[in-house]
């Protein structure tokens, strides 16, 4: 194998003078001499030294498990990768292991070597014929791989093929057709199992992801429902209630002002907070008072009522929905349900609750109608301290905090000369047939303008209605109106627009109710090609 592997080696000289590590002259010195020391093969990994290319072959294999004909069947070895191959094991000093576990041809990419290029111990591996080296153990390989009735017989030297009856060659393949049917329909089987197993998984880890969003929407809703009701457990804001001149005697007078439709009657107070709605109904001659209250306020609103002698009135700590009441049914609930923009703490869901549960047929609600109204304002001043403060902070650049700004639509009471804008009345709830929905809505605004200006903002507000027989009762939060502690509700343009008298300020106005906290709501205003998001929570 060695003296073939010479004239190979020899042949592809000619291919190789084009590639040079130093000098043309020093190639052809190399040639001369890797052909002198060829019979002198250098193992590639260690300092043993063999005489022909078979045994170096053989000691590679088993000393250093390196083999050549696998490195071919990964990498498709030429006589060009061969080369380029033999000196990067010398020249970058690699260890058999590395190269063979190595699944890219991490040596491709570099020179052609030369002679020069190889020490003189390392040169007659320039002589190996490598692709006859592969054909010969292709050879090999397909006639481990014959089949039986191909294989030859012991006496190689008549060349005779063993056979077998036709008979049994046509049953041995009758046998193959049914094993290869068999083996496609345990195939197909085995498919539509694993699509089977594979929808079955799906389906577990859907119920199991759905089931911890469901848990932790529960867990999220106990916590807003547990921050809202504490909220209500701190006496200023129920000081700050109270002192709202506007709400508190609306109530009054619509209890004390309609005798005939609380006297003698079961009524309910719902979110009864400090008990004075319920001392109200009971000073008017209710029958009974049922108070509902789920914040720790209730045990002094009990006090309250026990100081002023109330007896008729019943406390009850707990959620109008998990809580069981002394009585069937109502005939009146009054509850001071309303939130900032009407909606906002979503406490009208526990008035409808109420209604439907307990409420009985032709009972009333105080209040039974609330609007809500949008309006546009042009205070520049308010916009400035608001918007454009962010423009200059003690000399910084803070605008980009505008945007967050912007989400937030702000709670204050706004100057009524700052109005420049007719209103639209956006919603309007009639709170004996309203459903739980009414928390989405959309509307078409046209404001008309009444003066011209800048138009700052857009103002939201709402109106309270007990339409009572006797003596009907109203009462606005808008800013024409002496002001509440529920105040105005401020959306904040980017930009001031500039207006003229009888201008249509056009848009639409978008209401929903926040899934990540139903409490709060999300609001959209489309208007002058602009997209304007409010979080109001």
């Amino acid at each position: 194998m060695s003296e073939k592997s010479d004239d190979k080696g020899l042949e592809k000289k000619t291919n190789v003078e084009k590639k040079k590590c130093d000098s043309s002259d020093e190639d052809s010195d190399g040639w001369e001499e890797m052909e002198k020391t060829a019979e002198m093969i250098k193992c590639l990994f260690c300092e043993n030294i063999n005489t022909n290319f078979d045994d170096a072959i053989e000691h590679l294999k088993k000393l250093h498990e390196f083999d050549f004909f696998v490195i071919h069947n990964r990498h498709e070895l030429n006589h060009l990768s061969y080369l380029q191959l033999i000196y990067f094991i010398y020249s970058e000093k690699l260890s058999p292991c590395k190269i063979m576990e190595e699944e890219d041809d991490i040596w491709g990419g570099s020179d052609f070597p030369t002679a020069s290029c190889f020490p003189e111990d390392k040169k007659a591996w320039m002589t190996f014929d490598i692709e006859g080296f592969i054909e010969d153990q292709e050879e090999i390989e397909r006639k481990k791989h014959k089949p039986s009735y191909m294989c030859n017989s012991d006496d190689e030297e008549k060349k005779e093929m063993s056979t077998i009856k036709a008979s049994e060659l046509r049953d041995l393949k009758e046998s193959l057709s049914s094993l290869r049917k068999r083996y496609q329909a345990l195939d197909n089987d085995n498919k539509e199992l694993k699509e089977i197993v594979s929808a079955l998984r799906e389906s577990a880890l859907k119920s199991l992801v759905d089931e911890d969003k469901k848990d932790e929407k529960e867990k999220t809703s106990l916590k807003d429902d547990e921050s809202y009701f504490t909220s209500y457990s701190h006496y200023g804001i129920h000081q700050e209630m109270l002192c709202d001149a506007v709400r508190t005697e609306s109530y009054r007078d619509a209890i004390a002002k309609n005798t005939s439709s609380i006297k003698g009657k079961i009524v309910m107070d719902l979110g009864c907070g400090t008990g004075i709605l319920s001392m109200f109904a009971s000073q008017t001659g209710a029958k009974r008072v049922i108070s509902v209250d789920q914040s720790d306020i209730i045990y002094q609103a009990m006090d309250i009522a026990r100081r002023n002698k109330m007896s008729n009135i019943k406390f009850l700590k707990g959620k109008i929905e998990e809580i069981s009441l002394p009585s069937e049914k109502v005939d009146v609930i009054v509850s001071e349900w309303m939130g900032y923009f009407l909606l906002f703490e979503g406490m009208l869901d526990s008035v409808i609750y109420a209604r439907d549960r307990y409420l009985t047929k032709g009972g009333m609600l105080f209040p039974n109608r609330c609007n809500i109204s949008l309006v546009g304002s042009g205070d520049v001043d308010r916009h400035r301290e608001r918007i454009g403060f962010w423009e200059s902070v003690y000399g910084f650049d803070m605008s980009s905090m505008k945007d967050d700004v912007l989400r937030e639509a702000s709670v204050e009471v706004c100057k009524p000369d700052t109005i420049i804008t007719e209103s639209n009345i956006i919603a309007d709830f009639n709170l004996m047939i309203v459903t739980t929905n009414c928390y989405s809505f959309s509307y078409n605004f046209n404001l008309k303008v009444t003066r011209k200006g800048s138009l700052t903002s857009l103002v939201g507000y709402f109106d309270t209605f007990f339409d009572l027989p006797t003596v009907p009762v109203e009462f606005s939060t808008g800013p024409h109106a002496e002001p509440t502690h529920w105040k105005q509700v401020v959306f904040f343009l980017p930009t001031p627009v500039e207006v003229t008298l009888d201008d249509v300020i056009s848009g639409t106005f978008t209401c929903q109710r926040n899934p990540k906290d139903p409490r709060s709501l999300m609001i959209t205003i489309k208007m002058q090609d602009q997209e304007l998001e409010y979080n109001f929570m």
